[in-house]
């Protein structure tokens, strides 16, 4: 991987300059925002009515059919997540209602959401404004200044089982049921979330009504739970990688922590594809009005951002080890390494 302190090339320009660059690739195509949504959507359609059709042959086949759907579910996220970005049409309205309808399927109130996710985009790696949709991360001397019980918690939080095993289904299908976070903000997001809430009703009440509980076991459930885990574990790379970007008030400066604090993750094209270039983070968080599909016009054009921040499937596997933000060392770093470069210190404290 190469961090943003190893990048000559990649620092002629400063992040600022980056912007002025990328502002020139910044407008939509409509009619190519249309045929992305139907290459998304009709596969997806097809796909969940062979799972239904095939109830009937095999429970696995069905199960199956629904595990490969969630690639395409995450797929319609992303769409929604340029929408939010107001990337994806020139109408503000039309891509707003677009993503309303496409957050009834990725189970995401999309006007919460669009809300929370600019709070991201705009307190990103700083150390004082973290709290909204940022996977929590502490200091290391915040993990230290923790009780014995406030350290187990945030262990917990961090356990792989419970970051890309129960915290996709419980953030997709429990908390996007309210809207947390903005729960004082006014009644547009309460009528996001329960607009939203009540089409899924209608819909899971039209499944059962079918075909009973089993099309929602076999095919609704797996369906999102498949897009859920493959939705986080893409956003926690993104930001969670060694050499990311976290500073204080004092030092942080919106473009730095955006280039430096979000990786180039490396994908294979089927799966670049599946999650529709999401994985040029760097360049998305330094201007998120870019559509999807010409982030990689960006990195044909410009190699120092190609070659910025890439983290590739077998390096990012690393950072399910790195839990805590070294202040001293300007990355994140494991509790066993923290434990062996301050445990003396720790100890000492305590006495």
């Amino acid at each position: 991987m190469v961090s943003s302190d190893n990048m000559p090339a990649a620092q002629v320009r400063s992040a600022k300059d980056w912007v002025r660059v990328l502002a020139k690739y910044r407008e939509p195509s409509t009619s190519r925002s249309i045929f992305e949504l139907l290459v998304t959507l009709v596969p997806f359609a097809l796909l969940w009515g062979l799972a239904w059709a095939s109830i009937s042959v095999s429970y696995w086949l069905t199960l199956g059919i629904a595990v490969l759907n969630g690639l395409f579910l995450v797929r319609i996220f992303c769409i929604q997540h340029d929408c939010g970005h107001a990337s994806f049409f020139h109408s503000r309205k039309v891509q707003d209602w677009v993503g309303r309808c496409l957050g009834v399927l990725t189970l995401t109130p999309y006007d919460v959401w669009r809300r929370t996710h600019s709070i991201h985009h705009a307190q990103h790696g700083n150390l004082d404004q973290r709290g909204i949709g940022d996977v929590m991360t502490l200091t290391v001397a915040e993990y230290h200044a923790r009780s014995r019980l406030g350290r187990l918690m945030y262990r917990l939080y961090r356990h792989p089982l419970v970051l890309f095993g129960l915290a996709p289904s419980y953030l997709f299908l429990l908390q996007n049921r309210l809207p947390l976070g903005l729960m004082r903000a006014g009644r547009r997001y309460w009528i996001s979330a329960m607009g939203t809430n009540a089409v899924i009703a209608m819909l899971l009440a039209v499944m059962v009504w079918l075909g009973g509980l089993t099309p929602v076991l076999l095919i609704f459930i797996p369906t999102v739970v498949v897009a859920a885990t493959i939705g986080v574990w893409l956003f926690y790379v993104q930001h969670q990688f060694e050499e990311t970007h976290w500073a204080g008030n004092d030092a942080w400066q919106l473009h730095k922590a955006a280039l430096a604090g979000s990786s180039h993750y490396v994908l294979p094209t089927p799966l670049r594809w599946l999650s529709a270039n999401i994985g040029i983070h760097h360049v998305h968080h330094l201007y998120s009005r870019v559509p999807f599909y010409r982030l990689p016009e960006i990195l044909h054009d410009h190699a120092e951002l190609a070659a910025a921040q890439r983290l590739t499937p077998w390096e990012s596997l690393r950072s399910v080890n790195l839990h805590l933000w070294d202040e001293k060392l300007k990355r994140l770093t494991s509790f066993r390494e923290a434990r062996r470069r301050y445990g003396t210190a720790w100890a000492a404290s305590r006495v």
